[in-house]
């Protein structure tokens, strides 16, 4: 299967800063709240996963998670990782650098 979850080349960059000064990486695509529904960055094996949480694929060598129950909203888009200027208000890694990932989407199968 042909992972939904797509790359910039802006955000495969900021990726492979990260992976430099890091080492491997883990996503998870925040459902709200206080992260503010982003994509969050973290030191693979930082953020635990349980069986609420899905692997939507793998980006730039990077698994990528969501919880079961927000994927039942964004199940039929495809998702590309982006960057933006600005501060986010999380503990993902990109932070101090300035900048931070978003998640834009795009239907691909109607409802």
């Amino acid at each position: 299967m042909e992972s939904i979850v797509k790359l910039t080349q802006e955000a495969f960059e900021i990726i492979e800063q990260l992976k430099e000064k890091h080492g491997p990486l883990m996503f998870h695509q925040s459902g709200g709240c206080c992260d503010g529904s982003q994509p969050m960055c973290f030191e693979k094996g930082e953020f635990k996963t349980g069986d609420s949480d899905i692997c939507l694929g793998i980006i730039a060598d990077c698994e990528f998670y969501m919880s079961c129950d927000q994927y039942e909203y964004w199940k039929h888009c495809e998702l590309t990782i982006d960057i933006v200027e600005g501060r986010g208000s999380s503990f993902s890694l990109e932070i101090p650098l300035g900048v931070r990932f978003i998640t834009r989407s795009r239907i691909i199968q109607a409802l």
